[in-house]
């Protein structure tokens, strides 16, 4: 049986809406909240909750920053603030709900922060934060940190967020999606911006929340072992917001970037405002594998994450995790890149595929050639989505001496497949489970096995096939 995530954009979507739509859905909160807590961050607390939207009832996540933070970070009451940001709230805790900080904080007082989208601050994003309290009074507010982390910076470029990522206790998988999310967020902006992408500073969309948020989505979808993902038309609204460069129209340059250069369909509405944010349609544009759904599929699940200003239709996104008939995977189409390089030197390959496969690519390989004259050469190959292929271009542009890429569509038959954890004498281990007309193969996931290997000085195959034959046997 395969996957899918359906998200279904009607009334757009933000960073906080996704990862509430997908806790929704059914993701692990303390695989959450251990993965946020390995990177160090602090100067934050979590929000996990429930809202009322329109009478239906959805996940109400959010990120606080705290006093000394917000203050870093230029959050005060009122603000101006860069249009990359993704994050806001107007709370009044003036009731009675728990609240549990490890710190032993008092929040008796109350919040009034004017923090995101949707306000009447600066940059007045879409959401507007207002809890409906009457509804919901069991919120609950968890740290993500310690007192030995790190002291934020108010301004981070790429380099510094994946350095940040690459902290984290999680997969590949998980550190790669994350990555290409705030990949494509810098291109959006260089290009908005006239920058090379080394020197855009992400401002608040390289705030604490922010990567929060992103790393959130990453860390869920890995969780719930989605493979596919389709994305609806992105529903935007109109007017203007205004922020640090000025007076922006709707949608903002970065988020009109991501949605034309990774092949995005956005759904204008009469709506007054911002309802996609850039880092919302990163997390589209990183996310979507797929065009359209199955024919038929089973409807297991179904997660709302709220948003917060109040419009005529439910500001909730909306997430349905679908499973396929088995045996009838769907065909994927995709595109292969060519190059032939007969003058790049060894480590700038290596670091060419390296960023290739980061930056959400299927595949990678070299085929050694022999080219005109005679000369020793290689053929860099590289196998993506259409929502990818433009990134990788540019990256194939940029990081090798090509002066031309190749590139055709090709066609390929995908297994159904999904991840699961298994228990094994050597304690838990992720595998890879496919299906193909009745049959099921059983395939380790190699971090885990490096993992277990290096943690119990064991040897690869004993390790290997002890994870094969539990999954087998399950």
């Amino acid at each position: 049986m395969g996957k899918i995530l359906y998200l279904e954009c009607n009334s757009g979507i933000s960073g906080d809406m996704t990862v509430g739509a997908l806790l929704d859905l059914g993701a692990d909160r303390k695989v959450l909240e251990k993965a946020l807590d390995s990177m160090g961050l602090e100067g934050y607390h979590l929000h996990f909750g429930r809202k009322e939207t329109c009478g239906l009832d959805a996940f109400d996540f959010d990120v606080h920053l705290e006093a000394g933070q917000e203050q870093e970070h230029g959050h005060g009451q009122e603000h101006e603030h860069s249009h990359g940001h993704d994050r806001g709230y107007s709370h009044e805790h003036s009731h009675d709900h728990e609240h549990s900080h490890e710190h032993g904080h008092g929040h008796d007082h109350e919040h009034s922060h004017e923090h995101g989208h949707g306000h009447d601050h600066e940059h007045s994003h879409v959401h507007e934060y207002s809890h409906d309290h009457e509804r919901s009074c069991d919120h609950e507010h968890s740290h993500g940190h310690d007192h030995s982390h790190e002291h934020p910076h108010i301004h981070r470029n790429l380099y510094d967020v994946c350095e940040i990522i690459d902290r984290l206790d999680a997969g590949s998988r998980v550190k790669e999606l994350a990555k290409r999310m705030f990949g494509i967020v810098a291109e959006a902006e260089s290009k908005a911006h006239g920058l090379p992408v080394d020197q855009v500073h992400f401002h608040e969309v390289g705030a604490i929340d922010s990567i929060i948020d992103i790393v959130s989505v990453a860390v869920c979808v890995d969780n719930l072992g989605i493979e596919e993902v389709v994305v609806s038309p992105l529903s935007e609204g109109r007017g203007h917001v205004h922020c640090q460069h000025g007076i922006l129209p709707v949608p903002v340059p970065a988020t009109a970037n991501i949605v034309s250069a990774c092949g995005l369909k956005l759904r204008l509405t009469d709506n007054d405002g911002e309802m996609v944010t850039p880092t919302g349609a990163a997390i589209a544009a990183a996310l979507r594998t797929r065009d359209e759904l199955p024919d038929s599929c089973r409807l297991l699940r179904v997660g709302m994450g709220a948003g917060n200003k109040v419009f005529r239709q439910a500001n909730v996104l909306r997430a349905m995790l679908l499973e396929t008939e088995e045996g009838k995977a769907p065909n994927a189409e995709l595109w292969l890149m060519e190059s032939n390089l007969d003058d790049s030197t060894g480590e700038m390959l290596g670091l060419a595929m390296e960023m290739l496969l980061e930056a959400g690519a299927a595949d990678v390989w070299y085929t050694p050639i022999f080219m005109k004259k005679n000369r020793p050469a290689y053929q860099l190959s590289v196998l993506c989505g259409e929502t990818e292929r433009e990134f990788l271009e540019d990256i194939l542009m940029t990081q090798t001496t090509t002066i031309g890429i190749r590139r055709y569509p090709v066609q390929r038959t995908v297994l159904q497949r999904e991840l699961k954890q298994v228990q094994t004498e050597y304690g838990p281990a992720d595998v890879k489970v496919c299906h193909h007309r009745g049959r099921i193969f059983c395939y380790p996931e190699f971090e885990s096995i490096r993992r277990i290997c290096k943690e119990r000085k064991a040897d690869f195959q004993s390790v290997y096939w002890e994870v094969r034959r539990a999954a087998e046997a399950e």
